[in-house]
This record gives structure tokens, C-alpha cells and sequence, in this order.
């Protein structure tokens, strides 16, 4: 019987250290983590067009985003590796976050399947880190106010969600100490 997979969403504004962040604590609990979709998706549509995101792609960067999760989270299932963790970069309730910021809507489906979707744990990264610039981010000085967006959009939604800061070590020595508490809470 495969083990159950404690599922944990990193959200958050641009450049504010999801990635890095997921994959640091895959090697640390050596176990996969699930990419962001949305960025392999549009950096390729602007590397082929130059092109940014539109509205038609939200839909199938949702599609590509559930499917990277569901084929991890089976591999996580069934691995003899004594970890049971998947680090997810970015979720669906991300892509409809950004979805009313730059759209003022949401696809019906995108918003039914986010508000559906359950992770054990919901991480926002605060805006503690430097901005990187790429060919993707667009909101150097809008961070703060994004962070403030996720944030109310996650409690409008009663999505209880822990916010993680500080450098990279610390940040993981935090994710470590809510789920540790999470493994006590299953066993109470």
C-alpha cells in the first residue's frame, strides 16, 4: 500500500526564493520536488515568440502544473525512500492568485480546481530576498503589495498558511519545525 504524501505548497510574490526553497528541502528530506510549470511553460513561448502570458494560456499551465504534482506525488507514494514529502513551486491557488492580479478574473475551472486542491501545509515566502531579474518577472517594486494579496487572498479562502523568512537555512530549519509539528499532530 503506497505510504501517504504530506503535500506542501511554497506560494508567493516573484523572486522571493520559492524555488530555491523547494529544492532545498528536497535535498534535505532527499526526496523530488515539483517544479513551477508556469515559468518552463512561458519561458519557452518567450525564448520561440517573445511572447508573454495570455489569458489562454492559464488553462493549460494548470494542466501541466496538476500533472508534474500527480506523477511526483505517485513516485513519492511509492518509493522506499523513508521520506514522504512533495515540495510543490507554486500551486493551482498561485496561478489564480496571479490570475485576478493581472486578469481581474479567474477561469471558472482554475478557480474551482484551486479552492478544491489540498496541501498539508501552505508556505509564504516573504519579500526578504534580492530581486533577480529574468525574462519572465515583472514587478520588481510591487513585491510587498503582491506578498499583501497572497496573503488576504489565502485567508479570504480560509487557507491557514505559515509565512517563512530569513536566509536559506533558516527558512528550511522553519519548514522542518511545521512539519515535524504536523508528523506529532498525525500521531496524536
Amino acid at each position: 500500500m503506497p505510504k501517504p504524501v504530506i503535500k506542501v505548497a511554497v506560494l508567493g510574490a516573484e523572486s522571493t526564493g520559492k524555488t530555491t526553497l523547494c529544492r532545498d528541502l528536497a535535498a534535505h528530506f532527499d526526496t523530488p520536488w515539483v517544479s513551477e510549470y508556469m515559468r518552463t511553460y512561458l519561458q519557452a513561448k518567450w525564448d520561440d515568440k517573445q511572447l508573454t502570458c495570455t489569458w489562454e494560456d492559464l488553462l493549460p499551465i494548470a494542466q501541466g502544473q496538476i500533472t508534474l504534482e500527480n506523477i511526483l506525488a505517485k513516485q513519492v507514494a511509492q518509493s522506499s525512500n523513508a521520506s514522504h514529502y512533495l515540495f510543490c513551486d507554486t500551486s493551482l491557488f498561485e496561478l489564480m492568485v496571479y490570475s485576478y492580479w493581472y486578469y481581474g478574473d479567474c477561469p471558472t475551472a482554475l478557480e474551482q480546481a484551486a479552492l478544491a486542491h489540498h496541501y498539508d501545509l501552505i508556505l509564504l515566502t516573504e519579500v526578504d530576498t534580492p530581486w533577480v531579474a529574468d525574462d519572465l518577472r515583472d514587478s520588481p517594486h510591487q513585491r510587498d503589495e503582491i506578498s499583501a494579496y497572497f496573503a488576504n487572498q489565502l485567508s479570504k479562502h480560509q487557507k491557514p498558511f505559515q509565512r517563512i523568512s530569513g536566509n536559506r537555512k533558516a527558512r528550511v530549519l522553519q519548514v522542518v519545525a511545521q512539519l515535524d509539528d504536523i508528523e506529532k499532530r498525525s500521531y496524536d
